[in-house]
């Protein structure tokens, strides 16, 4: 069964060439200006108030443009990035512990298994350094030694302390820092905030993006809203898997929309597996929750050495517990990458050493830690994580350790853009983790933060200008027949949900749908599982359309309206992963093919075939079309990864 053709190759025809180290720089002054006049008669749209579109509308506004901004949560400081965690990475070298912008580099483009581009990492490394400053400057209250020094740690992938931290609320100081530079634009008048609008549609005027079809979440009603370029700041599309440790809100619609009207999808099937998740405990959650990562600067974990030993943690002595990433990683120990410590607990658990529950759970110890250090100094490390993990559990991780195990936390694929930041449709970039770019086919942890901050703040504003300055653009309104259309599409698409009428609630179908994709797309694939997921996702979808019921009407609040639109498309998009990680035959980072894998059981990359960004087309009734974008590696030859 032919599940896909595959188009013409694409290339990144906006990166630079020449020494790595000034390529940035060079490509900034050769990029064509806006003068400060012409800016403001030229408006932008940025979807997402999250740290990138946050960012990016403040940073905009503060150029001179018009911007107007959208998000379907009641404040922009509701946005996801608010729950990031652990810290972000900057080459600062504070600890003068060998860091460096080279370094940041080479361990961004090996923890991501060679399958990013080295233009764009380096590059991100090296505005790495800026976004601290800037933050500084914003007053975001990292944390600091006793000297009054930045304070940093350690994340997984790094053996060097590069991670910024504010506590255990690092987004959401962060964040704050962006919505305070973002809520004084609004107060002098360069940004029109509209929060509880969704997107569900892209404009695109003469082949360019020219404004978007909101839908008002309160009152139900649709509006076309114009404008000289469209920003994507959305996030990502965690929430497929239905329980991943993403806000119930995040969904793809408003990338999918883009992808169904021409901009390429990438690597979809790289998705992130976050080691350090508090375990599901039964079917009534609607959502799991992460522990940081930072956790791993001072836990141990382990497993009991026998199988089925359900004896309290306490109970078991220490010649019968298996410290499992550090007998397996000793030079990283338990601050190897995500990929590694996700599918080694997987291994643990399959091998039936799992505590908890079903036997799906690994143990988080700080006991070493709060012997060496004191209670003090862990609760002023962590205390915010420790008592959040208490109210879920009801455990006091100061006297039991904590249980983790891994679920879906971010997501590497996402709209392709070039390294301009533009996508394949002209005047739509996508930024932030809406976007491929920068992480390959596994996030090193602290690393979301850093490109969210770095695309909104340094890069999208010079790019962009580049775009606008090749105008003027035609005026367009909202009476042109292409936003007509585009509005039309979504009357109709909304009518439709609302007259199925059927028997099964949206939830029902995420949530079965979610369970596909776990099982078959999730930590672990197979050729089988992935064709027989890809059958029962169509079979589901067809039932969906048939069976579900949406109460209400469109005229207000109705979020079985919202929830039934962002289902469908993540049933479309369910399909394009499974696909994905069906043609891509080898295990790299997150994707994980049982069928390619060394005889220790670590993924095993097929660079012949497969050292390429996958971009599909979306054709709409027809097969997807595969365009395939070379990689190549100068600085940072790819090799078999290892953290031993």
């Amino acid at each position: 069964m032919d599940l896909y053709t595959n188009g013409d190759p694409i290339a990144d025809t906006k990166a630079p060439d020449g020494p790595i180290e000034t390529r940035w720089e060079r490509h900034r002054f050769e990029m064509k200006l806006v003068n400060p006049a012409n800016r403001r008669k030229l408006t932008v749209i940025v979807v997402g108030t999250g740290l990138a579109g946050g960012s990016a509308a403040a940073t905009l506004a503060e150029q001179g443009y018009r911007v107007k901004s959208y998000c379907y949560q009641d404040s922009p400081r509701r946005a996801h990035s608010i729950a990031a965690q652990g810290g972000i990475n900057a080459a600062k070298n504070y600890r003068n512990d060998g860091d460096s912008v080279h370094r940041l580099f080479y361990d961004t483009v090996k923890g991501g298994d060679f399958r990013s581009r080295e233009s764009n990492v380096h590059r991100l490394a090296e505005v790495s350094v800026n976004i601290i400053d800037q933050c500084v400057a914003q007053g975001v209250p990292f944390a600091r030694e006793y000297g009054g020094l930045l304070d940093t740690r350690s994340f997984g992938g790094a053996q060097v302390q590069r991670t910024f931290y504010a506590r255990g609320q690092t987004g959401q100081q962060l964040l704050l820092g962006a919505y305070q530079a973002l809520e004084r634009q609004i107060g002098l008048g360069n940004v029109e905030m509209n929060a509880r609008h969704e997107m569900l549609e892209l404009v695109i005027v003469d082949g360019k993006a020219r404004g978007i079809v909101v839908r008002d979440l309160v009152t139900g009603e649709i509006s076309t809203e114009m404008a000289d370029a469209v920003v994507l700041a959305s996030g990502g599309y965690g929430n497929v898997f239905y329980l991943s440790t993403n806000a119930k809100g995040c969904n793809v619609t408003a990338s999918w929309r883009a992808h169904r009207k021409g901009a390429y999808f990438a690597n979809p099937c790289y998705t992130q597996i976050h080691p350090t998740c508090i375990p599901v405990s039964g079917d009534h959650q609607s959502k799991l929750t992460l522990m940081s990562e930072s956790l791993r600067n001072d836990g141990r974990v382990w497993v009991p050495k026998a199988k089925g030993d359900t004896r309290s943690p306490k109970d078991i002595p220490e010649d019968e517990r298996d410290y499992y990433l550090e007998r397996i990683y000793p030079s990283f120990g338990n601050l190897v990458p995500r990929d590694i410590a996700s599918r080694a607990a997987k291994n643990v658990c399959d091998e039936g050493r799992g505590v908890g529950p079903g036997g799906l759970g690994v143990y988080l110890d700080f006991a070493d830690a709060i012997s060496r250090l004191g209670r003090k100094a862990i609760e002023a490390k962590y205390g915010n994580l420790f008592e959040m993990y208490e109210r879920i559990t009801g455990e006091d991780p100061y006297e039991v350790p904590m249980r983790i195990y891994p679920a879906v936390h971010y997501t590497m694929g996402g709209l392709w853009v070039d390294y301009d930041l533009q996508s394949t449709i002209p005047g739509l970039f996508v930024i932030g983790e809406a976007n491929f770019s920068d992480h390959g086919a596994n996030r090193l942890g602290a690393s979301a933060l850093m490109q969210g901050l770095a695309d909104g703040y340094f890069v999208l504003p010079n790019t962009l200008a580049n775009y606008l300055a090749s105008g003027p653009l035609e005026k367009v309104d909202a009476s042109h027949p292409e936003a007509v259309a585009a509005r039309t599409e979504v009357e109709e698409r909304l009518q439709r949900l609302l007259a199925i009428n059927g028997d099964r609630t949206v939830d029902s179908f995420h949530r079965e749908l979610g369970q596909i994709m776990w099982e078959h797309c999730g930590m672990e694939r197979s050729e089988a599982g992935l064709r027989k997921a890809i059958d029962e996702i169509r079979t589901l979808r067809d039932e969906f359309w048939q069976r579900v019921r949406v109460p209400g009407d469109g005229e207000g609040l109705n979020q079985s309206l919202e929830k039934a639109g962002r289902v469908a498309d993540f049933f479309e998009l369910a399909e394009l992963m499974c696909i994905d990680a069906l043609h891509r035959e080898e295990s790299c980072g997150g994707h994980f093919r049982a069928e390619h894998q060394t005889p220790d059981g670590e993924a095993q990359r097929d660079d012949d075939r497969f050292s390429y960004v996958a971009a599909w087309e979306y054709t709409g009734t027809g097969l997807p079309v595969l365009h395939k974008e070379d990689l190549t590696f100068e600085y940072v030859h790819p090799t078999q990864r290892s953290y031993k």
